[in-house]
């Protein structure tokens, strides 16, 4: 079977797409191939053609903390925002990969449960969220996740324990072999709804007086080192507000990259560069990209 006799089927496949229609930076070629599965099924379908085929398949989520570079991608990339459901059953929500981290705290807010409302402004779905271990203000996902259901490159389905996800800074285990997150499940603590929708209310405030949500951007761009603060060596660096071509070092968090227009991935990787080579050379410190880059030179 060959990925035109699923789209036969009914599943959402297009061919020669700009990614740059999905992603938050605006930025990225095309894909050979892009689909938007319904169901873990589809889901399953797809994986399996790509590996008898010897297609390269890639992942996506929401897109958010993601560069593609501007050669695209080849092969088979799926995007899982179509799968986005979410249920509350006791003090636990189940979502799927696709589903927005955003919505599903608001979910568990409104139903009274206390735990995800450091994740109330981070913009990305909950697959790519377990994928990287997501936080904000103090919290990540490995403080939460109870466990997550995946599938193998091989069609195998697995549920992982928090455990098993071997969770640290900005990690997780499926960074490290492939599978493919299609839901996860939260432990929370029932709490007071309004104390919780009011902290989160109050921690989308600081974000948007802190954060340059204007532009397009891709989120934080670097982890932090340990015992120091990104944004304040850029500044002292003398790097904020630095542009190479559309792309821009915040004015507003030194800590993000912004589109201010017309943009390329290029770009904001020649600007990456550049801020890492001078942050080595002034304070001898390696800036590793919390961004996730993949794709091919143009």
């Amino acid at each position: 079977m060959e990925l035109l006799d699923l789209k036969k089927q009914g599943i959402n496949i297009k061919e020669q797409i700009p990614l740059s229609r999905y992603t938050f930076t605006k930025t990225g070629g095309e894909a050979e191939y892009l689909a938007f599965p319904k169901s873990t099924d589809e889901v399953e379908k797809l994986v399996k053609v790509t590996r008898e085929n010897k297609i390269p398949l890639t992942i996506i989520g929401n897109a958010s903390n993601l560069i593609i570079r501007d050669g695209g991608i080849d092969g088979l990339v799926i995007i899982l925002t179509d799968l986005k459901e979410i249920k509350v059953k006791d003090n636990k929500v189940t979502a799927d990969a696709g589903a927005k981290i955003v919505d599903t705290a608001f979910t568990a807010a409104h139903h009274g449960l206390s735990g995800m409302e450091f994740a109330a402004g981070i913009p990305g779905s909950i697959g790519g969220g377990v994928f990287m271990n997501a936080g904000a203000y103090g919290g990540e996902m490995q403080e939460v996740v109870e466990s997550v259901n995946v599938l193998t490159r091989a069609g195998e389905f697995k549920t992982y324990s928090n455990k098993e996800m071997e969770f640290s800074y900005r990690h997780s285990l499926v960074q490290d072999n492939g599978d493919i997150v299609l839901s996860a499940t939260f432990s929370l603590t029932p709490g007071d709804r309004l104390e919780i929708l009011d902290h989160m209310h109050y921690l989308n405030a600081l974000r948007r007086y802190k954060q340059p949500l204007e532009y397009p951007s891709c989120g934080s761009v670097f982890k932090r080192p340990t015992g120091h603060f990104v944004g304040p060596m850029i500044i002292k660096a003398g790097l904020q507000g630095k542009q190479v071509g559309g792309a821009q070092d915040s004015t507003k968090h030194a800590g993000f990259i912004v589109n201010k227009g017309g943009a390329t991935a290029t770009d904001y990787l020649n600007l990456i560069h550049l801020i890492q080579k001078v942050i080595k050379e002034k304070y001898d410190i390696d800036l590793h990209t919390e961004v996730r880059i993949i794709g091919k030179e143009k």
